[in-house]
């Protein structure tokens, strides 16, 4: 009976839908429309609605909150938490709405939420204009911005959350809205940074900002044996560098590729990647002093297309790989925190992690802790503990590193909070990413998705009016 029941639920949806309905009985389809980025979420969803348009979007919705299905919304479908998709619910799959419409002569793009920032960076690049992004181009827009948004350009530019112009929303009464500075203003300061459960975003308009076509950069990896130093030197120059800067030294292995070294083939490592967010000669004069820092194993620096940049991780970072991350800000790298961070990275039992350092500060920082919901923005330091392996036998030991690490770290009075984006597997109170601003969040929460339609990741309950 059950089962009829449920097959009389998706004609109901099937109905009304342009796009495709997979469900379990959909073999081999149902296993590739449930699959995300990373390998270690193996949900089994009662359905997928690949939505075609609003339309679809507003179906879905109504469909799920009359019937009572766990939502989970799906942009790119790269969340390392795996917030993509649920247990027995309904998946709202935006990936068919990847569209992305630039208005040079504004410095405006608007960009449909299955959209990927490569596919942003491709349209925005042909007239010299950029948006600040991520660092792996296959990387979702809607969950990176949701979320706040770290990239090359966010010292210089901000977040991806502080370009953010406007967002179409679905609400949970299945309604169309659009929020902005001048338009459900409180609903749009929980977009930049809050997460996604307070409606379904089906585009985004973003700011865009003169970058490249060419940027300078550097891509220097020091010996392993170097890295306190390495951070030291790192801590010494941050605090003065200019905004056009934006750093991230990460603990790592040196790979077996034929551009590197072969003695120094699966050596500890220090790396630095960095950007320079102006003219490529400036960029490589002030870059110098970055890679300097020590004597290097190897020197990828030099100046490069944006979009060559923007996709020059994306090798480490294949679909169906094993991920596992978890993340804390830092007021300070003193001596004792560096040699924490170094005694943390070298226990870690898989050599395709990294222990990333993100540099804040720049116009990051300039934002007001409460002008948008995206907390800990004074803090000069992201940690972030990043567990990458193939082998699921691993497993266990690779994520008792990453908890073991943040705990250790966590004892330190200079760190706090948590990046939304990096945040495990959500063990912890979904209001510790977002510090003083989790109040107000639950606040417009009440307003909009008053009982809790949207409630399967990273939730916070609604507030009292």
């Amino acid at each position: 009976m059950a089962t009829e029941t449920a097959e009389i639920e998706v004609e109901t949806l099937r109905a009304e839908f342009k796009g495709d309905i997979v469900t379990p009985d959909d073999e081999p389809v149902y296993d590739d429309a449930r699959r995300v980025w990373n390998g270690m979420i193996n949900k089994r969803p009662a359905m997928v609605a690949r939505c075609e348009g609003v339309a679809d979007v507003r179906a879905a919705v109504n469909f799920a909150r009359d019937h009572d299905y766990p939502i989970a919304v799906r942009g790119g479908g790269h969340g390392v938490a795996g917030r993509a998709v649920v247990d027995d619910g309904l998946v709202i799959d935006l990936e068919p709405m990847n569209w992305v419409h630039v208005t040079p002569e504004a410095g405006r793009v608007r960009v449909g939420a299955g959209a990927t920032w490569g596919d942003v960076d491709r349209e925005t690049q042909a007239f010299g204009l950029a948006v600040p992004g991520g660092v792996v181009s296959d990387t979702g827009i809607a969950g990176l911005t949701l979320g706040g948004g770290m990239g090359h350009l966010r010292r210089k530019y901000g977040l991806s959350c502080d370009n953010l112009v406007s967002a179409d929303v679905v609400t949970a009464d299945g309604e169309f809205l659009t929020a902005s500075e001048d338009s459900h203003e409180e609903l749009f300061w929980a977009l930049r940074g809050g997460g996604g459960n307070f409606g379904v975003v089906t585009a985004f308009e973003y700011d865009c900002h003169p970058v490249g076509p060419d940027v300078a950069m550097c891509f220097v990896w020091f010996d392993g044996a170097e890295a306190p130093d390495v951070l030291r030197s790192f801590r010494e120059y941050a605090p003065d560098a200019p905004d056009e800067v934006s750093l991230l030294p990460f603990y790592a292995w040196v790979p077996e590729l034929p551009e590197f070294p072969e003695a120094s083939w699966g050596d500890p490592a220090i790396a630095v990647l960095g950007c320079y967010a102006g003219t490529p000669e400036k960029g490589e004069e002030e870059l110098r002093t970055v890679r300097a820092f020590a004597e290097p194993v190897a020197d990828f620096s030099g100046t490069i297309p944006y979009v060559e940049l923007q996709t020059m991780l994306d090798e480490d970072y294949p679909s169906g790989r094993y991920y596992y991350w978890k993340s804390l800000y830092l007021d300070a790298l003193n001596d004792d925190v560096i040699d924490a961070v170094v005694d943390c990275a070298e226990r870690c039992p898989v050599s395709l992690s990294t222990v990333d350092i993100w540099q804040g500060g720049g116009a990051v920082s300039r934002v007001g802790e409460t002008e948008t919901a995206f907390a800990h923005r004074d803090a000069p330091y992201g940690l972030n503990f990043e567990a990458n392996w193939d082998d699921p036998r691993q497993t266990e030991a690779v994520i008792e590193w990453v908890r073991d690490s943040v705990a250790e770290m966590e004892e330190f009075p200079e760190a706090r909070g948590q990046y939304v984006n990096f945040p495990g597997l959500e063990e912890e109170s979904s209001e510790v990413p977002f510090g003083e601003n989790a109040t107000r969040l639950a606040k417009v929460k009440a307003d909009y998705d008053p009982d809790d339609v949207f409630h399967a990741h990273g939730n916070l309950k609604p507030g009292p009016e």
